[in-house]
């Protein structure tokens, strides 16, 4: 059993606080709820057994028809929460019942107002084991080939079958090709025999050829309860960045011996940190950050690319980018208490010359497709502190697509057959840099 207790002053205590929206937002690698409320809350919880639930009990509410929602809000494919119960427990004690369907983690934290949000209760729910994920794009990445081979051996069989047909049925019982043995069949074949070798030796070289697994850690920016830049029409930075990061997977997938690997694959925040780490996990090649900022004139356009610097930012404009999206975390909602906190944050400081060097290679590889597309910001490779860039042993770039606070490009960025040609130009550009700059070689069998 664990208790957290929240601080909450007497003033608010003795007034009570009003609850602004629940919300519940489900992914593989944890699940949070949140409540918004206008003044700050206190809860306890503990964990129970038989059958496992996180019970939470917050004072100074009542219950009211917005935490009755919260019921209604839970999905059938949440991989934490099986249901959750609401309830007047005592007097001014809301209890909630979270029914698991695993093992969890708890944090619950508060968040002090914040961009668009008041106060906010977090209930952060965890699995008790990490997963995985290079030992996942291992075991994607057999599958394709697996499945990639039996399509090659279903489409050989069925075309050798279309071939022989003929001839079995030509023959009869007095053809002289009715005594001809399989063996001398087969060579008398020597189209489809000679393709089914050519394409099992083909085969066999894709498989030698992509050994050594290629990972490009995708990032696309923002997510869950950090909404990113939003447009003058609605269009939100998280969702249009997700999009493209899904679609541009799917590319470098089919790129034999490569795998991309997505930071979040759904609507949740991840926090900086969290996502360097995720790509170090994976022993990633390249990381790429996705976003479509606003500026603060609606009249600012065009794609930009940037790498970290060790220094000041290369301009103002450049500066301004990065404290803007350093404060992904604020908004998001972190957990500060969290014990590792500082030890990442002296990690990420570790970046090296080296690693800048070749993000800037990069970077003007990508720069350079995506001025194809369309309107560059500038014509080179910024640099800024950016707080996502800071792996110390992966080359790191950040790609603004466009600016969503203009009109013209928020339309581009609605547009499928734009964002297409935009993840066409992010992928040759990562071919290109790999082409160049050839991976080295990686332990655990990747």
């Amino acid at each position: 059993m664990g208790t957290l207790v929240l601080a909450l002053g007497a003033r608010h205590l003795a007034h009570g606080a009003a609850i602004v929206a629940v919300r519940v937002w489900p992914a593989a690698d944890y699940t949070r709820v949140t409540i918004e409320s206008d003044g700050e809350l206190a809860a306890k919880h503990f964990l129970a057994e038989n059958p496992p639930r996180l019970v939470i009990d917050v004072d100074g509410l009542d219950l009211s028809p917005q935490l009755r929602d919260l019921v209604g809000q839970v999905r059938a494919d949440d991989p934490f929460i099986a249901g959750v119960r609401v309830g007047q427990y005592q007097p001014r004690v809301v209890r909630l019942v979270i029914d698991l369907k695993q093992a969890i983690n708890p944090q619950l934290f508060a968040l002090a107002p914040v961009a668009a949000y008041r106060h906010r209760l977090v209930f952060d729910l965890y699995p008790t084991q990490e997963r995985d994920l290079l030992l996942a794009l291992v075991q994607e990445r057999e599958q394709a080939e697996q499945q990639a081979a039996q399509s090659v051996r279903d489409a050989l069989g069925e075309f050798i079958g279309q071939v022989d047909r003929p001839a079995a049925a030509a023959s009869g019982p007095g053809s002289p090709t009715a005594a001809v043995a399989p063996a001398d069949a087969a060579a008398s074949q020597p189209g489809p025999t000679r393709a089914a070798a050519k394409a099992s030796n083909s085969t066999s070289k894709s498989t030698r050829r992509t050994k050594r697994l290629v990972i490009v850690a995708l990032d696309p920016g923002h997510g869950g309860e950090d909404p990113g830049a939003i447009g003058p029409t609605g269009l939100r930075e998280k969702d249009v960045v997700l999009a493209v990061a899904l679609q541009l997977r799917e590319r470098l997938n089919a790129q034999p011996g490569m795998r991309a690997m997505l930071t979040r694959d759904a609507d949740f925040f991840v926090p900086l940190q969290e996502r360097v780490r995720k790509a170090r996990r994976v022993q990633a090649d390249l990381f790429v950050s996705i976003h479509a900022d606003a500026f603060f004139t609606p009249e600012a356009r065009g794609a930009s690319v940037f790498a970290l610097s060790q220094g000041g930012a290369s301009s103002a404009a450049a500066r301004w980018m990065a404290n803007r999206e350093n404060l992904a975390d604020a908004v998001g909602g972190i957990n500060v208490k969290v014990k590792d906190t500082a030890v990442m944050h002296a990690l990420l400081d570790m970046s090296t010359t080296a690693q800048i060097k070749d993000s800037l290679r990069l970077g003007s590889e990508v720069l350079g497709q995506i001025g194809r597309v369309g309107r560059l910001h500038k014509a080179s490779v910024e640099q800024a502190g950016f707080a996502v860039l800071k792996a110390p042993d992966i080359p790191s770039i950040l790609v603004e697509t466009a600016f969503i606070s203009n009109p013209d490009e928020e339309a581009k960025l609605r547009d499928e057959r734009y964002r297409s040609q935009l993840v066409e130009a992010l992928s040759t550009g990562i071919k290109r840099y790999f082409a160049k700059n050839p991976p080295l070689a990686r332990n655990r069998g990747t």
